[in-house]
């Protein structure tokens, strides 16, 4: 057999656990409860989803926080460690939390969590994670559990899979949250005024 087709089964079998993994996401019906309780938050009482976690996570998160605000679901990125120097600030009483990370133990994650709770002990907490009993879950008004899936990564270390369920439930956060508010071409137009996606959102095509 070939260099090239040896390279290619590999390259087809880690693909195929990326899919596995993906498919074993549960679908439990706590998306919906994520849904209502931003809605009720964002939509309603006016405040805004404020996403959080560190390292690999937290860059998944600063992508669901930047396109949920894209389409019409105010949201912003607050690093854990820079919450920690003032930015805390941004926080305010209607707000929910999404708080992430896989192995749900991110000791920055669980203070923020606290450091939150000193201004508004009420808030909700909405979780992204690997660990179904962790102390982060433990926290939770509503926990979005991923499965916990294996790394492909050769040591079991790198974040690849766990990564890649991460940003699929947030896609999920973010069509559902579109569903929900009825968000149009129009609405997306409205905030996305420049660029490729710009114009093709205000166009008639």
């Amino acid at each position: 057999m070939s260099k090239s087709i040896i390279l290619k089964n590999k390259i087809s079998a880690l693909i195929e656990k990326e899919i596995k993994a993906i498919n074993n996401i549960p679908i439990d019906g706590v998306i919906e409860q994520a849904i209502n309780v931003i809605f009720q938050n964002v939509h309603l009482k006016g405040g805004k989803l404020i996403v959080s976690g560190m390292g690999k996570a937290g860059q998944i998160g600063m992508n669901i926080a930047t396109t949920l605000s894209s389409t019409g679901t105010p949201a912003v990125f607050i690093h854990p460690s820079e919450a920690q120097h003032g930015d805390l600030g941004l926080v305010q009483k209607n707000d929910v939390l999404l708080l992430i990370s896989n192995s749900g133990k991110t000791r920055e994650v669980l203070e923020f969590d606290q450091l939150v709770k000193k201004l508004y002990n009420n808030i909700p907490v909405i979780v992204l994670t690997g660990n179904n009993n962790s102390p982060l879950k433990e926290l939770a008004s509503v926990c979005l559990y991923t499965g916990n899936p294996e790394e492909i990564c050769p040591l079991g270390l790198t974040p690849t899979t766990s990564t890649t369920v991460m940003t699929v439930v947030g896609d999920i956060l973010v069509v559902s949250m579109m569903e929900k508010i009825n968000f149009t071409k129009e609405d997306y137009a409205k905030r996305h005024h420049s660029g490729y996606l710009g114009q093709k959102a205000k166009s008639n095509e």
